[in-house]
């Protein structure tokens, strides 16, 4: 087990990942299997693979009850960044050939300490525990490839403010992820190829002076591509899961690889009030993919569904392989144990043994944990009084009689200016329910350092926009002029009852027109009055609108504006939500609240 004090110096890493680099270099030329000694000694290589997913950054005071290890036990707590440390350090100690890795996930997390930092202290955490490496989740693309290159390398890129960076629990400069993230099916469009390494090989020690190597193959769901929160950056795409891993792992059975993993940000689950190591009728996509993922595979760690199971389930010869997942937000760690055999490299599917254990708080606490989070915790002080704009009235969710409302006027105008920054746009959209507070001129009681006027980051980064903290991004797509005059024609959606509800969409100050709400559904627009910049829609051009992406992607979330889910040329901005309403505010100081004039009944 690294320890918690782990060298994070750029050298450091550099070192690590070169000598990762010269034992892929002698996998690929060489045979990668050690002999048995000469005594003929036969006793099986001990491996074992210790494993994290859905983290989300809860490295701080986070716990929940959950079920016991098996249906009926009694309920436990779980939970904390602080307990999961000490739990990791005693599950690996003692054991030379210990694997600490995670099946994704790891950040865009909902903690403030970690989200106000864009999720750096999450990659402090895990380099500290040691982290080895981690599959890409969908949640490692909320912001795009670039974020994810920049907490993967300490780049100072992948946001449009450079707002990054920050400076961690030891004084020093976000310097990155001491370990390295993997996909073989993140796919970037121009070239075909993934993204990232499709897979590694981690060489163990066969206990007679040579080593054994165990081949990770990852994959990352591609239901990304249907997620508004992890909307796929342009550029990018997802290829079927199970074709990229049993390439991968066809390519390791050739380089001599015979101990395979597969690490995989897709879930499965079992029936409800079951256990953490029961596998009561499990049920998802990796259940399916099990039947098909290659016999090679040794064992399969997944993520995403936040599922708790533990089972061994038949590969497609029948031979049982353990499918494992271990919940989410530190609550529990899945341990599968290999036997490898010394002479082959073959894993020893019969004594292959699996557990989920549950990470409890009635042992100590770690320090150096302790010592991250109550450091980031601090800094919330700092970030929460960082002003970032000044607006001159109340701007609330209220609507007037036409619908319209100052705070989604202002949204939908903040949508369209972010969407210019690195794309274009013609229009600004906010839609209904997406606005969860009202920014007020009036301070708020009790904070020091508030003022009339004053909008401080917490109000509009992340405290204003429906679930902009965790990548709900703007996403721009392209209607023709008949299509955006249809889409707000579904402001009025009528039910079976004959009933009409009234969902008003908010556009851009540079968009007005004229409806009359007595005429029939569906007719209520006067298409002629609809401008753009003064000019009249055409039925037939192009424009381009912007937009939360959850508008885009969820019909359940924003039922009757199909328009948006047909949408063309679907790209999104490096802006999530808030920081497009954040950086509006900060680019016009002192904003008045519009006028409500953009939609007029007539």
């Amino acid at each position: 087990m690294q320890s918690l004090e782990s060298d994070r110096r750029p050298a450091h890493r550099a070192l690590r990942r070169l000598l990762a680099l010269i034992a892929g270099v002698v996998m690929a030329g060489v045979a990668a299997v050690t002999p048995a000694a000469a005594d003929g000694r036969e006793e099986p290589v001990d491996v074992q693979l210790v494993s994290l997913t859905d983290f989300h950054g809860y490295l701080g005071e986070y716990g929940a009850t959950i079920v016991g290890s098996h249906r009926g036990d009694p309920a436990v707590r779980v939970g904390g960044g602080s307990y999961l440390a000490t739990h990791v350090k005693r599950l690996r100690e003692g054991r030379d050939n210990s694997i600490l890795f995670s099946a994704g996930d790891d950040f865009s997390g909902w903690p403030d300490e970690t989200e106000w930092f864009w999720n750096e202290p999450t990659i402090e955490y895990l380099n500290a525990l040691g982290l080895q490496f981690s599959t890409v989740g969908n949640h490692e693309m909320d912001r795009g490839f670039a974020f994810l290159r920049h907490m993967r390398k300490g780049t100072c890129e992948g946001r449009p403010d450079r707002d990054l960076c920050f400076r961690d629990s030891t004084g020093q400069r976000f310097a990155g992820a001491d370990y390295d993230y993997y996909s073989a099916n993140l796919l970037d469009r121009s070239t075909g190829r993934p993204a990232l390494q499709p897979y590694h090989v981690e060489q163990v020690d066969d206990g007679n002076g040579g080593t054994l190597p165990v081949g990770f193959v990852h994959a990352t769901t591609a239901l990304t591509s249907g997620e508004a929160m992890s909307y796929t950056p342009s550029g990018y795409t997802y290829a079927d899961e199970v074709t990229a891993v049993n390439r991968s792992v066809a390519r390791l059975r050739a380089q001599g690889v015979r101990a395979i993993v597969a690490v995989l940000h897709e879930g499965f689950s079992q029936q409800s009030g079951n256990g953490h190591n029961d596998c009561v009728d499990p049920f998802g996509p990796v259940v399916e993919f099990n039947r098909t993922i290659s016999p090679a595979v040794d064992a399969i760690v997944t993520g995403h569904w936040h599922g708790t199971v533990n089972c061994m389930l038949p590969d497609p010869t029948g031979t049982p392989r353990p499918v494992v997942q271990a919940g989410n937000h530190g609550h529990l760690i899945s341990e599968i144990n290999l036997k490898l055999d010394p002479r082959t490299g073959e894993v020893l599917r019969e004594d292959t043994t699996s557990v989920n254990h549950a990470v409890t708080q009635d042992v100590p606490r770690d320090a150096e944990a302790d010592r991250i989070a109550s450091y980031w915790r601090t800094k919330l002080g700092e970030r929460a009084a960082q002003r970032i704009g000044t607006i001159t009235g109340d701007l609330t969710r209220a609507r007037d009689t036409e619908g319209e409302s100052a705070l989604y006027d202002v949204a939908a105008d903040a949508y369209r200016w972010a969407a210019d920054r690195d794309g274009r746009a013609d229009v600004g959209l906010a839609m209904p329910d997406t606005l969860r507070r009202d920014l007020t001129h009036a301070p708020q009681p009790g904070n020091s350092a508030d003022a009339p006027g004053r909008v401080l980051f917490p109000e509009a980064a992340v405290g204003t926009v429906l679930d902009s903290g965790i990548g709900v991004g703007v996403v721009r797509g392209t209607l023709t002029g008949r299509e955006l005059v249809g889409l707000l024609e579904s402001q009025w959606q009528g039910a079976a009852d004959g009933s009409v509800t009234f969902r008003p969409v908010a556009v851009s100050g540079n968009v007005s027109y004229r409806f009359d709400p007595d005429r029939p559904v569906g007719q209520r627009i006067d298409r002629g009055s609809v401008r753009i910049d003064g000019r009249r829609v055409g039925d037939g051009r192009k424009y381009r609108v912007a937009t939360l992406a959850n508008a885009f992607m969820e019909q359940r979330a924003l039922p009757g504006f199909e328009e948006l889910i047909g949408a063309r040329d679907q790209d999104r901005s490096a802006f999530m939500g808030g920081d497009a309403l954040w950086h509006y505010l900060s680019a016009h100081p002192r904003l008045a609240p519009p006028s409500l004039d953009r939609a007029r009944a007539s």
